[in-house]
This record gives C-alpha cells, sequence and structure tokens, in this order.
C-alpha cells in the first residue's frame, strides 16, 4: 500500500515510509457518513512512475442517488444550526488540514505528481477557503428594502439551495473541493462531490477530516466512480439544486445541456487561455520572473497557466534570451526529489498535444528556443519549452495546451495586440506589464476577461472573486460572491397597518 509505494522514491523528502496519520490513507468512497467499497475497482497511478497506488471503489448511479437521498436528510438539520455553529465545524476542519498539512501534501504529489513544495502550497490554499467560509457563514444577514407600499415590511433574505453537487479537476486536488464545499456548507447546503479519478485520495482525506470535525452524517460525502455515471446521476436527481464544476468548457457545455431539465443552479469554471503582455516600458526582469511563474506552474496543467505570451517588439531579443535561460535551468523530475519544479503531466493524450503544439508551430515558422521533445525522467515528462515568432495561425495561440509549452509572439502596436488577446472564446485571466497608467487603465477596462493582473501573476486567493467570461464559465467562486452559488435569493413582505 502506501508505505510500499512511497519507499520508491528517490531522494525523498519522506524520511518515514508511512504518513504519520494512517488512518488520512483512504481508498473506499465516503457516502451518508460511512465507507464503502464496490464490487469493481479502478487502480490510481502514481504520474510520475506509472506504478498503481491503490484501487478505488467505482460506484454506480445508485450510489450517486444514495449520496443525494442522505444528503437531502441531512439539509434540514445542518441549515437549522446556527451560523456560530456551521462555522466552528468549518473552522476545526481548517484546524485539522493545516495540522494534516505534510500528510496531505504528500498524498498530493504521490496521486497527481506536483512538486511537493506545491502541494505544500495547495493545501494552505485551500484550507484558507475553509477559514474564510467559516466566517462569512457568520455574514449571511438579512437586507431591508424600503417600503413602497404602505402598511408593508420588506425584507430580502439568501437562503441554502438544498444538496450541492460539487464536481472537481485532478489539477487542484484539494483546493477546487474546499474552494465550493466551504462555501455551500455556510450557506447552509448539504454536498456530495465526485473527484477526479486520477486524484481520489486527496480528496477522501478531507473526507476524513470532515468527520473528525464534526460534520454531520450525510452533510458531505464523496462519490468516487466513472464520471458520466455519477455526475449524470445528479444531473437527472431534481433534489440536487445546483451543481459546481470546474473543467474544460466542453464538459462544462455538456453538463449544462444536462442540468437544463431541472433548472438547477449551475457555476462553471471552465476552461483558459490566458494573454500575457510585455509592453516595451516593463521591468523585463521582473516580467520574465512572472512569466514563467505563470506559465510553468503546476508543469503548465493550469487553466491561469500564460497561454499567449505577447511581446513589444522593442523588448523581445532581451525577453525571449532571459526567459530561455531560465526555462532551461527549471529541473524536471518526480515530485519527492528535492529542488523539482516540473512534475509529469497527467496522461499521455497531455504529452501527446505538447508535441503537436510544438510540431505544429514550428512547421509554421516559430523556432524551439528550448526543449521541444519529451523528457527523459519518464513516460509523462516534457521538457520545458520556449518557442518564439509564433504565428498567430500556429494550434497553440488558439488552444489551451495544458502543459509545459510557452508560445511568444511579437508586437508593435497596442490596438492588434488588444484585438489578439481578446480573440478567443475563453476569458478567465489576463496578464499586463507596463508602467503606463493610462495604458493600464485602457486594458483593464477593454479586455474581456473575468480577472486581469498588472505586474504580478499570484493574484487568486480566497477573498478574491474568481472565475472568467464568455466560454470560461458562469459564477464566481471565492469572495462573498461565491456563496451565491449555493443560495436563492427569498423576498417576505410582512403586512404591519
Amino acid at each position: 500500500m502506501l508505505a510500499q509505494r512511497i519507499d520508491t522514491q528517490p531522494d525523498s523528502f519522506l524520511d518515514d515510509d508511512v504518513l504519520e496519520d494512517g488512518d488520512l490513507w483512504q481508498t473506499e468512497a465516503f457516502v451518508g457518513g460511512r465507507w464503502y467499497g464496490a464490487g469493481r475497482n479502478q487502480d490510481v497511478r502514481d504520474p510520475a512512475t506509472g506504478a498503481t497506488i491503490a484501487t478505488v471503489p467505482v460506484l454506480d448511479a445508485a450510489w450517486a442517488d444514495e449520496a443525494v437521498e442522505q444528503a437531502h436528510e441531512a439539509f434540514a438539520g445542518w441549515r437549522a444550526l446556527l451560523p456560530q455553529a456551521r462555522a466552528g465545524i468549518l473552522m476545526d476542519w481548517h484546524d485539522g488540514m493545516m495540522a494534516a498539512r505534510e500528510d496531505l501534501a504528500r498524498l498530493m504529489t504521490l496521486e497527481q505528481g506536483k512538486p511537493l513544495d506545491e502541494a505544500r502550497g495547495e493545501i494552505d490554499y485551500a484550507a484558507g477557503f475553509i477559514k474564510y467560509y467559516a466566517e462569512q457563514a457568520k455574514r449571511t444577514g438579512i437586507e431591508s428594502v424600503t417600503s413602497h407600499l404602505p402598511g408593508a415590511a420588506m425584507s430580502v433574505r439568501r437562503m441554502p439551495v438544498g444538496v450541492a453537487a460539487l464536481v472537481t479537476p485532478w489539477n487542484f486536488p484539494s483546493a477546487m473541493i474546499t474552494r465550493k464545499a466551504a462555501a455551500a456548507l455556510a450557506a447552509g447546503c448539504t454536498v456530495v462531490v465526485h473527484p477526479s479519478m486520477e486524484t481520489p485520495f486527496s480528496a477522501l482525506a478531507l473526507a476524513v477530516l470532515a468527520e473528525r470535525a464534526g460534520m454531520p452524517a450525510g452533510v458531505f460525502s464523496v462519490v468516487t466512480g466513472e464520471a458520466p455515471e455519477i455526475v449524470g446521476a445528479w444531473c437527472r436527481n431534481p433534489k440536487v439544486r445546483a451543481l459546481s464544476f470546474t473543467g474544460s468548457t466542453e464538459v462544462g457545455r455538456l453538463l449544462l445541456r444536462q442540468s437544463a431539465d431541472t433548472v438547477k443552479l449551475t457555476s462553471m469554471e471552465l476552461g483558459g487561455h490566458a494573454p500575457f503582455i510585455v509592453f516595451p516600458d516593463a521591468d523585463v526582469e521582473a516580467a520574465v520572473d512572472a512569466a514563467v511563474a505563470a506559465k510553468f506552474a503546476t508543469s503548465g496543467q493550469d487553466c491561469l497557466a500564460a497561454n499567449r505570451i505577447y511581446v513589444h517588439e522593442d523588448i523581445r531579443e532581451a525577453f525571449v534570451a532571459a526567459f530561455t535561460r531560465k526555462v532551461a535551468a527549471l529541473k524536471v523530475g518526480n515530485g519527492f526529489e528535492r529542488g523539482v519544479e516540473i512534475g509529469p503531466l497527467m496522461h499521455a493524450r497531455a504529452v501527446e498535444k505538447c508535441d503537436a503544439h510544438v510540431a505544429d508551430a514550428v512547421s509554421r515558422g516559430a523556432r524551439c528556443e528550448t526543449g521541444g521533445g519529451r523528457h527523459e525522467a519518464g513516460k509523462l515528462f516534457y521538457k520545458p519549452t520556449v518557442l518564439s515568432n509564433v504565428p498567430a495561425d500556429a494550434d497553440i495561440m488558439h488552444e489551451e495546451t495544458f502543459g509545459p509549452v510557452a508560445a511568444i509572439a511579437t508586437f508593435n502596436d497596442d490596438d492588434a495586440v488588444l484585438a489578439a488577446a481578446n480573440d478567443t472564446e475563453y476569458g478567465l485571466v489576463a496578464y499586463i506589464f507596463t508602467e503606463d497608467r493610462r495604458r493600464i487603465a485602457r486594458f483593464t477596462d477593454a479586455l474581456e476577461y473575468g480577472m486581469v493582473a498588472v505586474n504580478r501573476v499570484n493574484i487568486t486567493g480566497a477573498p478574491v472573486p474568481f472565475g472568467g467570461v464568455k466560454q470560461s464559465g458562469l459564477g464566481r467562486e471565492g469572495s462573498r460572491h461565491g456563496l451565491e452559488a449555493f443560495t436563492e435569493i427569498k423576498y417576505v413582505c410582512e403586512d404591519i397597518s
């Protein structure tokens, strides 16, 4: 099991062969406060080595509906708790996560592959959402309305919608759960979670910690199984009143169609295709460092990744040289190895897409400055790659790569680069680097993105309304706006004449 698996890691951070808290290692689904196996199981593999870590149960639609029934039954009691009581349970959940930070990070690196330091950072990030919404739970007040009718008192309040289904991806297997679940639970909803079957153990460890925190049975369930089976059942189930999904735009469209018959509240955090624009007055060194961070975090497997880097022709040569030098120095390897910055990709098809994007761009005249092929570390590793002089018609300029391949294009006109940045169906995040205040004002207004970062790339966190426009999503996660995905407005008019 885990002890046998971790023992194979080279130059490991793990001096012991086991987690400090072995109970966090769960290989069964968690439904209605109990752990369940199944007649059929699926292997979960370490992307760094291809070795099987363990198996998890493949539950079916009946189990998906059972989890909803349990959540529906628990809803009345959970919503009836004082907000302070829900907040207390959430804070205990947060404290449990922080106490188990190292174990949770190790589990994440094992199943997802990201470097251990990145995994630790994600645990901090994930726990931050629980703490934030524990505080927000106590601040959901009633809004008074100045009456326009004689003898009437009016109020508006936000009510929990009911059972919320949360569907989360493999690239951030803890944070994408807590960002959704903490908001839903704070609002008074109960939740059923379907994690990616590639990274289920982080989710199941969160279930252990939720139970320890005193979350009542049925309030938080984790259902493992094939996504079409589990999520399809939830889309059809009228007792699921909210659906929150993070993943590809293609799947998001499908879930919206499947949820239409039951008219659910839906929130979608979908694909991104971020432009990163460096103007001639920018601090080149700072822009280079930021571009490396924005492109290569999580090995490029991030919807916030800078997929298109536009550099003004006046600073192109200096930027490309410095950027290439830093990218070539990135250390690739198993996430447990010291100093590793680039881990494996999650699928063979991700490696194939990187290869295809590089080959297409080069065939159209781009230059490969460094990388450009598979890495000897293993089948799912790809060399950090820099492409320069990438033409506008290259596939990488229109499709999200989701891998460690950076595409650099040159511009010499503000209007042209603005048009190029907006020429996409996506609209999640855009980055600009400039010291010109008028240009900042213009671009932050005109860029068709839900988030715009100016002279920095670290912009996320619990107080932030995270989300995109166009086909990058619906609604926002994080901030007080994150509660809106799990609440409905109720208007009350009382006769006081």
